[in-house]
Formats: C-alpha cells, structure tokens, sequence
C-alpha cells in the first residue's frame, strides 16, 4: 500500500523516534508499504517519520545512484558509487558508531522536501550496528553514496532534515519555499499529507 510522505512542517519530522521490539504490530508489512511508497516516489530512502511513525526504522535502496552518472567530470562513474546497485537494506534501531573519513558535499533532495535540493556536507565512511527486517544484529561499515544515504536517514530518525545542516542564510533564503511545501502550494506526482492542510493529497 502506498503511503502518504508527510512534508515539511509537520512536528513528527522533528522529533526524535523511539525503538522497537520485534513484537511492533505489523513490522513486515509496514515495511513493505514503505518500499512501495518510496519506489512510487522515486526515492533512494525512507525513513518510518516520514509517513508519520516516530519510530527508529528506515529503508533504503541505492540502485537509482547506478543508473545515472555521478561524476561531473569525464573520467568514467565515481568510485563513491562503487556497490551502490546492491544496497537495498532495512534498518531497525539503527546507531551510527563512528563517522569518519573527509567530509564532501553531494546535493541532496528529500521526498518530504519536494524541489530543493542543496549542497550538505558528509563524511565518506560510517560504521553502524542496526537490527534486519528479521531482527537479527549487524554491525557494518559503508562508504560513499550508501554512507550518505544511511547518514541522511538516520538524521530523520533523528528529528534532523537535510535544511538543517545549511548556514541560516541559506535557511532564510529557503523559508518561503519551505513555507509553500508545508502549506501544500506545489505540485508534486506522489502522495503527500501536508500539516498545514486538513488532509493530504
């Protein structure tokens, strides 16, 4: 089942999410629903907050990160990209462990945050222990694209979106588009719930 994507402005994107056990009430097909909901949307990532769960889950699957180039230059696909077509995970009860590595800009977008895209700064490697969709335990490192992918995940668990990473000039700049999302003045193609509507579209 598709899922409404709750937009920005609404208080559960910026609260932080609790665990679960692996007795939370329908876990596999909340699951599912959130693979159906992100792939209708064309997203590489979804955390359980953005369709309105306050709960440490997220989902991810890198594969669109294969099919388009990522290098600016012509020297052939970036190596930051390298595995990236076989990274489709679940993450329950997530801990980033360790970042590491030199910190690089990528312009990232968000399903909750439609049209905006902005530069934001991550380390290249994260090392983190998560529960699978089966609860069992893992402790793993990733680099590259999946780092930022888990990185940007886990900040929505988090209760931290993408924007909050800008300098508050940017932020400013952005206020009356981020305003407009919230208000659900934009036109997006996926199923969005708008907090400053009484029901999502």
């Amino acid at each position: 089942m598709i899922l409404p994507i709750v937009a920005y402005g609404d208080p559960v994107l910026k609260k932080e999410a609790e665990e679960i056990s692996d007795e939370y009430p329908g876990l596999k097909q909340l699951i599912a629903d959130m693979y159906e909901t992100m792939y209708s949307a064309s997203g590489v990532g979804l955390a359980a907050p953005q369709i309105g769960k306050a709960i440490r889950l997220f989902i991810v699957d890198g594969s669109p990160f294969a099919d388009d180039p990522t290098d600016d230059d012509d020297e052939g696909p970036d190596p930051r990209a390298a595995g990236i077509e076989s990274f489709k995970k679940v993450f329950i009860n997530p801990v980033i462990e360790e970042e590491s590595g030199d910190e690089w800009g990528f312009h990232e977008g968000c399903l909750s945050i439609p049209k905006i895209r902005e530069e934001v700064f991550r380390k290249e490697k994260v090392f983190i222990s998560y529960y699978d969709e089966d609860f069992n335990f893992h402790e793993e490192t990733f680099d590259g694209y999946a780092a930022r992918i888990i990185q940007h995940e886990y900040d929505h668990i988090d209760g931290i979106l993408f924007t909050d990473h800008l300098s508050p000039l940017k932020r400013r700049l952005l206020q009356k588009r981020l305003q407009n999302i919230s208000k659900g003045d934009i036109s997006v193609d996926y199923k969005m719930k708008f907090p400053a509507l009484k029901k999502g579209r």
